[in-house]
């Protein structure tokens, strides 16, 4: 059974840092392009980063490139989320998901398998 299981959130002062991982089970993990992402106000969940299957092309949305830095290790089957210079408007849940077509996927609707979340919370 496909798992991914997300870790790594908490409370953080505005300004801090936090790593988010991610561990999969059950398919093939070098074959698929991770994400994470989380809900937008009023939308649905829009991603923060994206990676490719080998890590040679990486997706930053607007609202945190330049904070984040998204990583894998496929040996381990994991995928992480650098998170720095944290701001209030950080505070989510985030997901991490797996996207096995070709292309490196942005929309929530291109991505095969989901997490369940963990919660970042960013006080001000």
């Amino acid at each position: 059974q496909v798992q991914l299981v997300e870790s790594g959130g908490g409370l953080v002062q505005a300004g801090g840092s936090l790593r988010l991982s991610c561990a999969a089970s059950g398919f093939t993990f070098g074959n698929y392009d991770m994400g994470w992402s989380r809900p937008a106000p009023g939308k649905e969940r829009e991603f923060v980063a994206a990676i490719s299957r080998n890590g040679g092309d990486i997706y930053y949305a607007d609202s945190v490139k330049g904070r984040f830095t998204s990583s894998r290790d496929n040996a381990k089957n994991a995928v992480y989320l650098q998170m720095n210079s944290l701001k209030a408007d950080d505070t989510a849940v985030y997901y991490c998901a797996a996207d096995g077509s070709y292309r490196l996927a942005t929309s929530q609707h291109d991505y095969d398998y989901w997490g369940q979340g963990t919660q970042v919370t960013v006080s001000s």
